[in-house]
């Protein structure tokens, strides 16, 4: 486990990352992030966001943390920078599943693999903390360059609902995809006994 910059060490981690709940003064930076295209357009926003609907959001999040859900911030392990989002929706502790949303914010910060690394730890506290059995995701057709991160975690195809959103002026295949915590535990096996797997 790694250290932060001020020598804590965050609870949930991976790779270059952390993950931290998300706070009211968070909302500017969401509210940024969200209305840029390159970033709306696979989430299923559809027109711009306003600073006072995503505080109500963002008020809405703290109440029903770890209830219905976990919300959270993607954070720079080396300085504490916020990138983007990630967390678990439709809690189901009975059945042990849940669904997974992440965003990386900026254009300029995708590539450089903080979106892999904060599914990594968003999983590891799926399975290891809340023992889960199943996480899943949906993701639009047209979003091939998420559909290979989720692959690569270890992700698989598990259903298409053809035509069931309309983006950008057409009707979009959605496809949903999973996870099994015994798949999950291989996988991060493997890798931690295969540096070439690791890097992948």
């Amino acid at each position: 486990m790694q250290a932060r910059s001020d020598g804590t060490v965050p609870q949930i981690q991976h790779g270059k990352v952390f993950l931290r709940p998300a706070e009211k003064e968070d909302a500017e930076l969401f509210v940024r992030w969200l209305n840029d295209w390159r970033t709306g357009r696979t989430l299923g926003m559809r027109a711009p966001l306003s600073k006072a609907t995503e505080e109500q959001w963002v008020d809405r999040l703290v109440e029903s943390q770890g209830k219905e859900g976990y919300h959270f911030v993607i954070c720079l392990l080396a300085d504490d920078r916020p990138v983007g989002t990630i967390g678990l929706k439709d809690l189901n502790l009975i059945d042990g599943s849940a669904g997974l949303g992440i965003s990386v914010g900026a254009e300029e910060d995708r590539g450089h693999g903080y979106g892999t690394d904060g599914i990594q730890a968003l999983l590891r506290f799926a399975f290891d903390e809340l023992r889960l059995v199943r996480v899943w995701l949906d993701v639009y057709d047209m979003n091939v360059g998420a559909q290979r991160v989720y692959e690569r975690v270890g992700f698989v195809h598990e259903g298409t609902l053809r035509r069931a959103a309309f983006r950008e002026g057409a009707h979009r295949d959605v496809h949903r995809m999973g996870i099994l915590a015994d798949e999950w535990r291989a996988l991060a096996a493997s890798s931690e006994s295969d540096p070439a797997v690791a890097r992948q």
